[in-house]
């Protein structure tokens, strides 16, 4: 990794902005920044080795990052969302249970015995893409509380059950960790609203603002990549400790200051970064020698937008069924844990993303048909 390197990434990343710039188009800016990756990287160019240390050491910090600023996206405190968990778990349980289904036709379709990672994959949401694209839109109403909710229980279920369904062989530890790094989540809600009860949050915040100190900013970082170091030594996904404390700091209340600090951060360096890396190690040409999972992974993409609508059945708009079918995180974590563990086939992790594209895609124009339809 060079200071050159890093000056491409910046660069190319400024392409997620760019095709984000027309409100009308309704793209989210990480699409503009994956396929940046994939241009440069091993699909592309191959100007930008994802395999160099550096380079995925400081994605692995991005995506922490980018996965705690979406946990604290949560409205977890809104009496409104709360009140419509119980309508959202209900929508959420049934499409996890379609999803199921299919999961178990898909892999005995594709034989690559993955049924269990298929059902994940296609009954996840992406809190990370839903809650910022209903944020620019300014989408309200009932209905969008009830997605919300439902695309937050839907998301954090499919992010622990993640680690233990795509490594079966060693689901027990996977599940351990999952608990482990829960629990310390846990553990640091009832800590931080200590010290927001007790006046000590505030004494702090004051000091740093008035002296320059960002020592909030400083501790959400080291509390960030602590719990990072437990997942990873407990062969948890760093997804989880960071979405796991950014719920933690949403429950809360995350102080606005640390929020922007948190956002030029994230959405300035790490995040872009992350994506960019991810675009870069996905090599798209491994479809072409094993064409048949082209088929898979709009078959998965369909899929999660299928089991979405069927949420019609319950009251939901399809519209809205369509923007809770997005995923991100869980895909992206499927890949980058599949291919460490080398239990993914090859051309199998290029079609998981691209599944995952098909449901930007779909969830773009439900978002774009929600906002014209106020």
């Amino acid at each position: 990794m060079t200071f050159s390197t890093l000056a491409l990434i910046a660069v190319i990343g400024i392409a997620g902005p760019v095709l984000a710039a027309r409100r009308q188009w309704h793209v989210p800016v990480v699409l503009g920044e994956l396929l940046a990756g994939i241009v440069f990287g091993a699909t592309g160019f191959g100007l930008l080795d994802a395999s160099q240390p550096t380079f995925e050491f400081l994605a692995d910090v991005g995506f922490a990052l980018t996965m705690f600023v979406a946990g604290t996206h949560v409205p977890v405190r809104d009496p409104a969302v709360r009140s419509a968990l119980g309508k959202g778990a209900l929508r959420a349980i049934v499409v996890g249970a379609l999803a199921s289904i299919l999961g178990v036709a898909l892999a005995q379709a594709f034989d690559t015995g993955h049924a269990a990672l298929y059902a994940v994959l296609m009954a996840s949401s992406s809190a990370a893409l839903v809650l910022p694209i209903v944020d620019s839109l300014g989408l309200r109403g009932t209905s969008v509380l009830d997605m919300t909710a439902q695309v937050a229980i839907a998301d954090t279920a499919c992010i622990v059950a993640l680690p233990v369904v795509i490594d079966s062989a060693n689901a027990g530890r996977a599940a351990i960790g999952a608990v482990v790094v829960s629990a310390c989540a846990i553990a640091l809600f009832f800590g931080l609203r200590q010290l927001e009860n007790s006046g000590l949050r505030r004494r702090v915040h004051d000091l740093s603002e008035d002296r320059k100190f960002a020592i909030e900013l400083r501790v959400s970082l080291a509390v960030l990549f602590a719990l990072a170091a437990l997942a990873t030594s407990t062969h948890v996904s760093v997804m989880l400790a960071g979405f796991s404390f950014g719920l933690a700091v949403a429950a809360v209340g995350e102080p606005r200051r640390v929020a922007k600090q948190l956002f030029a951060l994230n959405d300035g360096f790490l995040g872009p970064l992350f994506f960019v890396w991810l675009g870069a190690r996905i090599d798209l040409r491994e479809l072409g020698d094993h064409p048949a999972f082209i088929a898979l992974g709009f078959a998965l993409g369909a899929g999660a937008v299928l089991v979405h609508l069927a949420a019609r059945a319950l009251g939901q708009p399809m519209r809205l069924g369509a923007l809770a079918a997005s995923q991100l995180g869980v895909p992206i974590a499927a890949v980058t844990i599949g291919t460490g563990l080398q239990i993914l086939e090859p051309g199998e992790p290029s079609a998981l993303i691209l599944g995952a594209l098909v449901t930007i895609a779909v969830a773009a124009v439900g978002g774009a048909v929600a906002a014209r339809r106020g």
